[in-house]
């Protein structure tokens, strides 16, 4: 109850900020409801607000998000999902390859330390904050370390929901081409949501399949680096290593609502309306993510980790382009 009480008023920020990005994303579906959702969050950041909407905007921007995607999977086939994850793994061995490698070649001519490298090149590769949070304890980043790589993913997710609508319509990329271009090269899941879903609902759809395959790549990328990290340290120990930390849950819950949908008979339309309510906190979410969002600080944080998230960015993104046109 007093965690409840804690995140109401963030929430209800959230909800009366989300509503006229709702509307008017509606209106010019070009933009779209989650796009609209960050600037306007992001318009409020610039004003000084008081300490006790921080817990719901937190809780809005991770939590309410995790459920908004277990919510878009009660409109989703579950062949579908599977048919769709087992075809892009091919692509997403070009795309993961290449983040990692431009990483580490970018990095050490950039002169950054180990773990920034390491803390950018999964940021950027798998799931942008939620991979960096679930690799600093692994390899032992310093805060500094942490807040800088996910400042700098941060910055680029925030530019990718709102240029890649924007350039997919100007190539007239086709709903499939663009949702698995937004699933394998937008960093967080927030953004390619945002994305996805401000270009048509079928590639936010796609999108969201896609980048849900993606971030189960945490799993075995975050193991491999334990056995490094386990290897080159003297004492080897794992530290707070702990695979239960890591894992996606929730993907397990947009499973499981895609498997009900499939399987199990629901009064007409009951499917449709939890996808609904699911985007609409998807936008609440995205306006969170807008409040938590100081483009001055980010830029000031540090030239060199945004250098490289931004060739990371680059690299993942013509990659993915350059490895459907081959794969097709």
């Amino acid at each position: 109850m007093n965690t409840m009480k804690r995140n109401f008023p963030g929430i209800l920020l959230a909800f009366g900020l989300a509503i006229p990005a709702w509307l008017l994303g509606k209106a010019f579906p070009i933009i779209g409801s989650p796009v609209l959702g960050i600037l306007f969050g992001m318009l409020l950041a610039l004003a000084k607000r008081p300490p006790v909407f921080e817990d719901g905007i937190r809780y809005t921007s991770k939590k309410l998000l995790q459920y908004s995607i277990i919510l878009l999977g009660f409109d989703m086939n579950l062949y579908r999902v599977f048919e769709v994850g087992k075809d892009t793994l091919l692509l997403m061995v070009f795309t993961l390859t290449a983040a990692f490698l431009t990483a580490y070649v970018a990095g050490r001519l950039l002169g950054l330390e180990r773990n920034t490298k390491i803390l950018i090149g999964v940021g950027s590769a798998i799931c942008g904050g939620s991979a960096i949070a679930a690799t600093a304890p692994v390899i032992d980043a310093s805060d500094e370390e942490v807040a800088h790589s996910i400042s700098t993913i941060f910055l680029f997710n925030v530019i990718a929901a709102f240029l890649f609508p924007v350039l997919g319509h100007a190539m007239n990329m086709t709903d499939q081409s663009f949702g698995l271009w937004a699933g394998t090269a937008v960093n967080d899941t927030s953004s390619v949501v945002a994305a996805g879903y401000s270009f048509s609902h079928e590639a936010g759809n796609l999108a969201v399949i896609v980048k849900l395959t993606r971030t189960l790549m945490i799993v075995p990328i975050t193991l491999v680096l334990a056995f490094l990290q386990t290897k080159r340290s003297r004492s080897g120990k794992e530290g707070n290593f702990k695979i239960s930390k890591i894992f996606p849950w929730f993907v397990l819950g947009f499973l499981a609502a895609a498997m009900l949908n499939t399987f199990v008979p629901m009064p007409a339309g009951m499917g449709s309306t939890l996808a609904q309510i699911g985007k609409f906190v998807i936008v609440m979410a995205m306006t969170c993510i807008g409040l938590n969002t100081n483009l001055p600080k980010l830029v000031k944080s540090g030239g060199k980790p945004i250098l490289l998230g931004f060739l990371c960015w680059l690299v993942l993104s013509l990659t993915s382009l350059g490895a459907q046109h081959i794969l097709s």
